[in-house]
């Protein structure tokens, strides 16, 4: 479908200079025992790494520069440098943007497609870019245009057969890797930019499947684009798409110029092959180190690079800093102002739609409900119909629910933002959303499965545990167990953020959700004062508080019941059960039913802690580099 409204609001096109870029990184090195003698063990001392070297060269809109060498050459350092992408006080040079400096309306323009494909697994492709273009167009193109935009772009792209076919990843099957790497590409189209950026856009593909995503950049860059990739190691036919080449060594630059001249100019330094072969392979050869001799065997010289360094600093690069001094600049001096993106609200509506359309999977995952009812039956069976006087009973029911309504959603929110990384890191590189919005709309979609399972799970042993059969009971104990479970959702979410790893995260929030079990006032309750303040930050022991409170009220009626309502019952005056009387009984009533804090000081704990945990894990998010 065409999409010429949209189209119309296209930027310029962008010419790219980069001027002696280099990069540097510092290493610390301490003193490790048996090192030799030297002052820089002795004395640790900050060293210098340079992975860029004066790399100069420029990239115009209608042609396609590959940026050539072996891994570990600086390829994608310094992709990561001329997008604006790369942190740190080590990056020198000039990089411009039609003679000038990044900005943030020339960053809108500029697509970025990272060497591997970050995308949402679970989405199809024809939703995975409608999302995109719902971010990230303008705020004043009708939805309608937007999705134009994106049928355009699967056209474009030769999409259309894995147009509705889940994107998958290596657990859930999807579409194919050159189908994916199309669809990374068309993810940065679908904005129309005016400068695309590519690491190693074939890497991981056969030799056919390169040559279509080859092919593909060729026919952005002559609509006018400005196309830059790194490749690995392209076929022959690959490298016949190319225009431009810069061929990098050890972060130094050993070439650059047109595709046709490479050949006739190593040629012309001493280096030719001895034998026919691709060019492509080659010069990855050169970079290598590696020339051929005598007509046959490959020999390492290690003078190679060195020879090939001399002679581009003697007869290139003075020729390539004079064609970037003379490159027009009159040529797009000013790129067009998009209009605003999405305003915020449209945003958090957007990612709270993809995310339930993303985590339907695992709301309804079968083993997830599954271990839920097993529980819940189990739970209900053993305490079936369990007598109203039978407290120790019942008070190990209103606790095994805390815990597990405690752990299970803290462990689920665990691994969320440690799922999300790479794509929030992405999206917000391109500017697609505010955190803020990402963050609210993450949680929001969370309740959808957070908050039916336990509510279901309730019902089913609530009543066939046979406790109190009063409508306001059952929904002040509902009330209790999803406002706990969203408590607890926060401590997994925190501790996600802080951490940021799955495996250790897990770690933490056992060792936590542990820590709150023990202190949440049914195993121990006379703490040793220093560990007496774990109680008071432990959620599980607000929520079994409140539970009792709920099914014991202040423990009058049971006390008189059970003959246990001598005088002085109340905590901290002593207590003593009427003759005969068993004393445990009575001692579980004084400091369980009757409560060691009121209920309104526990809902109050329950609300800042909700918040609280919340607070902790957005910041924690925010210092994420975007």
């Amino acid at each position: 479908m065409p999409a010429e409204n949209f189209k119309s609001h296209s930027s310029a096109p962008i010419t790219l200079k980069f001027v002696d870029v280099s990069f540097k990184i510092k290493l610390h090195e301490s003193k490790t025992a048996g090192a030799p003698p030297s002052s820089d063990v002795e004395n640790p001392a900050a060293k210098e790494r340079t992975i860029l070297n004066g790399i100069t060269g420029t990239a115009a809109p209608g042609k396609i520069l590959a940026i050539l060498g072996p891994s570990g050459s600086g390829k994608s350092t310094l992709l990561n440098a001329i997008a604006g992408r790369l942190r740190g006080g080590g990056l020198a040079g000039k990089i411009l943007y039609n003679n000038r400096k990044l900005t943030k309306s020339v960053q809108k323009i500029t697509g970025f497609v990272a060497q591997d494909d970050v995308l949402i697994p679970h989405l199809t492709v024809r939703e995975t870019l409608i999302f995109c273009s719902l971010l990230r167009l303008p705020a004043s193109l009708p939805k309608s245009e937007k999705i134009a935009a994106v049928d355009s772009v699967i056209g474009e792209l030769n999409l259309w057969k894995c147009a509705e076919t889940v994107v998958g990843d290596s657990v859930a099957r999807g579409i194919s890797g050159g189908e994916r790497r199309r669809v990374s590409i068309a993810h940065e189209m679908v904005v129309e930019p005016s400068l695309l950026i590519l690491d190693e856009p074939t890497s991981g593909l056969d030799a056919t499947a390169a040559y279509g995503v080859a092919e593909t950049l060729g026919g952005l860059a002559a609509r006018g684009k400005t196309v830059v990739a790194s490749v690995h190691q392209p076929s022959s036919r690959a490298y016949q798409v190319f225009d431009e080449l810069l061929v990098m060594a050890e972060g130094r630059c050993i070439y650059f110029g047109g595709r046709c001249e490479a050949m006739s100019y190593f040629e012309s330094v001493g280096f030719a092959p001895s034998f026919a072969m691709n060019p492509a392979d080659f010069l990855l050869d050169l970079a290598n180190g590696i020339c051929h001799v005598g007509g046959a065997s490959e020999t390492e010289a290690p003078n190679v690079r060195e020879v090939l360094t001399t002679s581009y600093n003697t007869l290139l690069a003075p020729k390539v800093k004079l064609s970037c001094l003379e490159a027009s600049t009159t040529l797009a001096a000013e790129t067009h102002n998009l209009s605003s993106k999405t305003d915020w609200f449209n945003q958090f509506i957007v990612l709270l739609q993809r995310n339930l359309k993303s985590k339907k999977h695992e709301f309804f995952d079968s083993l997830r409900i599954s271990q839920v009812m097993v529980s819940s039956l189990l739970a209900g069976l053993l305490w079936w119909r369990s007598d109203y006087l039978d407290v120790q009973d019942r008070l190990g029911l209103m606790f095994f629910i805390s815990i597990f309504w405690g752990v299970l959603p803290s462990f689920n929110a665990v691994f969320v933002f440690a799922q999300d990384r790479a794509i929030l890191t992405k999206e917000r590189s391109s500017g697609m959303y505010a955190l803020s919005s990402y963050f609210l709309a993450r949680i929001t979609g969370e309740l959808q499965g957070e908050l039916v399972l336990p509510a279901v799970s309730l019902c089913i042993t609530y009543w066939m545990a046979g406790l109190k059969a009063e409508l306001s009971a059952f929904a002040a104990t509902l009330v209790v167990v999803l406002g706990h479970v969203l408590v607890s959702q926060g401590v997994g979410l925190a501790v996600g953020a802080v951490v940021m790893d799955a495996r250790r995260g897990s770690v933490v929030v056992t060792v936590v959700m542990l820590a709150f079990v023990l202190a949440g006032g049914y195993y121990v309750h006379n703490l040793p004062f220093c560990g007496y303040w774990l109680k008071y930050v432990s959620i599980i022991f607000y929520c079994y508080e409140l539970l009792v409170y709920v099914q014991y009220g202040d423990g009058e009626s049971i006390s008189s019941l059970l003959g246990c309502s001598a005088p002085g019952l109340r905590p901290g005056l002593g207590f003593g059960p009427k003759p005969g009387r068993d004393l445990v009984t009575c001692r579980f009533i004084h400091q369980d039913i009757q409560g060691q804090i009121s209920p309104a000081t526990s809902v109050a704990m329950l609300l800042l802690m909700f918040v609280a945990y919340r607070v902790l894990a957005y910041v924690s998010l925010s210092r994420l580099r975007a």
